[in-house]
């Protein structure tokens, strides 16, 4: 019996150089302690960002996450609709009090309030062109808004001149960013959108100390004319480097159920998403360390029961070899794992899987085939797994 795909696995092993690519409060490199180890972590926020941005650049759909949804739409009825500076302002906090609580910010000391400087509560989440969606119910209702009075103080919904109904609207509106990540939006009936992509913390295969780097400024008038001593600036900051272990699933039935209603094609969404989420690193530091490596590996296993993580493969963390470095054993502890999975699950819920590598040639047969490239396993693996869809249809 064949059974229709409904998860989406990606593993990945990725080697990063030194690199802070996700840091904490303290601008110190976010660990966990795993298996009594200690490992360099990022977060599955920060590993998901740079996806979602890269997802946005390759399909040229743009969501806005922001409390700010006031200051956009002012700028746009300024801007591109000739509005007068105050009104336009007047506009953007009229539609970002129908979200729910706000601010008003303030500035100065002691503080005073700025008139229709308004700032939500709740982070607002919508396609880029709700902008302009926002800005034409303005315009729809100006003339009530130049009767309105200024926003000075904090509020709710109460203090909005214009109809809740159409700005939710467009609050609710989605586009394939959404659909595919997901949102939350509590302040607005029926907003939320449960995402189809989990993303897990990304973390070293292996033991990880952070290292600590010492450095200085170079004042250049000091050093061409040699009067004094010294540096500019002095100051240190924390980097790590290793082989991480990247995992994602993609639930397909939550992705058909988002599309519903949408004229999107699942297919070229389906790879914008798996190339963004393969190739895209998290830009931290980036001028100072370029950490722009490729994966090691990269595995895909579509599967018909659960989603299923190889993070317990490195709970154990795993030790360099005999000539140093970390890939190697790492490809060695994944494979192992995946095979022993498969003994214990047993295959007849694995639609598919297979690898790809700029390295590697051959692997265990528990990772399945082997594809040329990763525009070949990300054709390959997506059309298997649409296939086996459409034919339990």
């Amino acid at each position: 019996m064949t059974h229709p795909a409904r998860f989406i696995d990606v593993h990945i092993l990725q080697s990063v150089p030194f690199a802070n690519l996700n840091r904490d409060d303290t601008n110190s490199v976010k660990t966990v302690l795993y298996g009594n180890s200690l490992r360099t972590r990022v977060s599955s926020q920060c590993w998901k960002r740079a996806s979602r941005l890269e997802f946005e650049r390759a399909t040229g759909e743009s969501a806005l996450r922001t409390r700010r949804i006031a200051a956009p739409v002012a700028v746009e009825l300024e801007e591109q609709r000739g509005w007068p500076k105050e009104l336009a302002e007047r506009a953007g906090a009229h539609i970002a009090a129908c979200v729910g609580k706000f601010e008003v910010e303030t500035t100065g000391e002691p503080k005073k309030p700025i008139p229709n400087r308004v700032i939500t509560n709740a982070m607002v989440y919508v396609p880029q062109v709700a902008i302009k969606e926002l800005a034409d119910i303005a315009e729809e209702h100006r003339e009530t808004l130049e009767q309105a009075k200024n926003i000075t103080k904090n509020g709710d919904v109460k203090a909005s001149a214009l109809p809740k109904d159409k700005i939710d609207t467009v609050l609710r509106s989605r586009n394939s960013v959404i659909n595919l990540f997901g949102r939350m939006l509590a302040e607005v009936d029926r907003a939320g959108v449960d995402g189809a992509v989990q993303v897990a913390h990304a973390m070293t295969t292996h033991e990880a100390d952070p290292d600590l780097d010492y450095f200085t400024a170079v004042d250049d008038i000091t050093s061409t004319w040699q009067d004094s001593t010294g540096s500019a600036h002095m100051g240190h900051t924390e980097f790590s480097a290793g082989t991480y272990y990247r995992y994602a699933t993609v639930d397909l039935d939550e992705l058909v159920t988002n599309l519903t209603g949408f004229d999107t094609d699942i297919r070229t969404l389906l790879n914008a998403f798996l190339t963004a989420f393969t190739l895209a690193v998290p830009q931290a530091k980036k001028n100072s360390t370029a950490p722009h490596t490729l994966p090691h590996l990269v595995h895909l296993a579509v599967r018909a029961d659960r989603p299923v993580s190889y993070a317990a493969a490195f709970e154990e963390p795993v030790r360099g070899g005999a000539r140093g470095g970390n890939a190697g054993p790492s490809v060695q502890a994944l494979t192992d794992y995946a095979a022993a999975t498969a003994l214990f699950l047993g295959t007849g819920h694995v639609v598919t899987r297979a690898w790809a590598s700029p390295e590697l040639k051959d692997l265990s047969e528990a990772l399945g085939s082997r594809a040329d490239g990763l525009d070949a396993l990300l054709g390959q693996v997506i059309d298997q797994a649409l296939d086996s869809r459409r034919q339990d249809a």
